[in-house]
């Protein structure tokens, strides 16, 4: 699935791999081997034979979850778990790097395996997800929760729809993919897809939490006033650097529907500024990040110097230009060498303060937080969201986010700066965002005239390493079925706390934009 108004939401971090290695020590399942040679195992005493494939990109490059991650210990947990859960199958182990050719030459020749399960290992955009569980056998995608995630969200309402006897497990527990693999060998000659899909489903679902305490913190969120709010968004200007997804369409319809005007800047403006920063103002701000701070775990002085002189030249583009906020080409512009420094802990400093630091230049994003920013007055927090259905959670993740999300005059909770995660360079905030809360997710698109949204009560801060620093923990309200499998727009959407549905509607009724209840 794509940004509707975006042919590749994804390109920044879409890195090319075109290997694929061949692993031994699989002899429990046969050798793990490349895309070319596959097949030719000999059945095992009449077992049901799974094509277990394993989706993955080269580590040497900044991906989810994480440059360097070990991909190979994480296939052993899996094939471990599977191989002892399921003992009546037998899995035929392969492995795909992101390369579209590497779907064919294992579905090559498969005529004599009985099923598939596809697990996404890390955000390979090359990967041809789609093929692999469309076949028309019985097929069980599975994420690695902060690896696969993004692949996973934006593919799995298409594959949903496709009629292939298909099913997922997004959860932090392997017993979770072992109950539904179990599966397969419970499928009778002659079932339909629907019903192959319904026995995973109910296996799934025998894990799936069913009571919730939705008691929340106290939230007075002020009322706001609509007709202010909307003279602000018509005098609103937001930069957008190096791009910006669904380019000047999208642009003009923000000015059409919401009266918001974006900027659209090349790299050079930012690089200029950079150069023309302040930079004793920029050790001074360095100086107020590090002593509030909990603690600076990676990070070297010098990295956080560069990403305060980066936030001194954002306030000068922002003065210039009278914005109001920014975002920008972030990965594009680091990568590329048109940037020196992440702008991450500038982006936090910018919401805190009551303006837009927006990521990778998603325009969509950017909008959503400068029009709640303007009804409510509190910052939004764009992330790569994760699904974990054994806890019935959605897990926001990103490094990037406000530590006052009850806006500029609001409590502060505690951060720490890390480097940034995909390539473990730079440094990043990790927001230790408080729980008991309930929390608004939305994206509102212009284009489409849609407004998405979904509710979930923050529960903590996840503690992996893997993927983006920030990692908020919310239980989902309503269905996380539905929720996974309508996912669209995209994988980013960005959280405000607080209750903040009745506001979300009232805008949509006066601006004449379709609702969507997500969950």
């Amino acid at each position: 699935m794509t940004h509707p108004s975006c042919s590749n939401p994804m390109s920044r971090r879409k890195f090319v791999s075109g290997c694929a290695c061949a692993c031994t020590g699989c002899a429990a399942v046969g050798h793990l081997l490349s895309p070319q040679s596959v097949h030719g195992e000999e059945p095992a005493g009449g077992k049901p034979r799974i094509r277990l494939v394993f989706c993955e990109t080269t580590n040497d490059k900044p991906i989810w979850p994480n440059i360097g991650y070990d991909f190979d210990t994480r296939r052993k947990q899996v094939i471990d778990a599977l191989t002892q859960g399921c003992p009546d199958l037998q899995f035929l182990v392969s492995k795909a790097m992101d390369d579209p050719k590497h779907a064919d030459a294992i579905l090559q020749g498969d005529d004599d395996v009985d099923g598939y399960v596809v697990c996404i290992q890390g955000l390979g955009w090359g990967n041809r997800v789609f093929k692999l569980c469309t076949t028309g056998k019985p097929t069980l995608l599975v994420d690695n929760l902060f690896g696969g995630s993004g692949k996973f969200l934006t593919q799995i309402s298409r594959i949903m729809d496709s009629g292939k006897p298909v099913d997922w497990v997004s959860s932090s527990s392997d017993a979770d993919i072992v109950a539904s693999a179990r599966q397969f060998g419970q499928i009778p000659k002659g079932m339909s897809p629907s019903q192959v899909a319904e026995g995973f489903r109910a296996a799934r679902r025998q894990h799936t939490p069913s009571e919730m305490d939705w008691t929340c913190k106290d939230d007075a969120v002020p009322a706001p006033n609509f007709d202010e709010a909307l003279e602000q968004l018509k005098r609103t200007k937001i930069i957008v650097v190096g791009g910006g997804w669904g380019g000047d369409s999208f642009r003009k319809a923000a000015r059409e529907v919401l009266g918001l005007t974006f900027v659209p800047l090349g790299f050079e403006e930012i690089a200029a500024a950079y150069k023309e920063a302040d930079r004793d103002m920029a050790r001074t701000v360095a100086d107020r990040w590090i002593a509030a701070a909990e603690q600076v775990v990676e990070p070297k002085r010098d990295d956080i110097d560069k990403s305060a002189v980066v936030y001194v030249a954002m306030k000068q583009l922002l003065n210039r230009y009278d914005a109001s906020g920014i975002s920008i080409n972030c990965l594009g512009g680091f990568y590329g060498g048109h940037m020196t420094a992440y702008p991450c802990l500038g982006f936090s400093q910018l919401n805190n303060d009551g303006l837009v630091g927006g990521c990778e230049a998603d325009q969509m994003s950017a909008l959503t937080m400068a029009t709640m920013g303007a009804l409510v007055n509190r910052p939004g927090f764009i992330s790569d969201p994760v699904i974990d259905t054994s806890k019935q959670q959605i897990i926001y993740a990103h490094c990037v986010a406000m530590t006052k999300p009850f806006g500029p005059d609001g409590a502060s909770n505690p951060y720490r700066i890390r480097t940034h995660s995909e390539d473990r360079k730079g440094a990043s905030m990790q927001s230790l965002l408080p729980a008991g809360y309930m929390t608004t997710t939305l994206e509102i698109n212009p284009v489409t005239k849609q407004v998405l949204c979904h509710q979930a009560k923050t529960v903590g801060n996840n503690p992996s390493d893997m993927a983006c620093r920030t990692k908020l923990e919310a239980v989902v309200k309503g269905d996380i079925e539905k929720l996974t499998e309508k996912w669209r727009m995209g994988w980013h959407r960005v959280t405000f706390y607080g209750d903040l549905k009745p506001q979300t509607i009232e805008l949509c009724n006066r601006l004449k934009l379709e609702y969507v209840e997500e969950a």
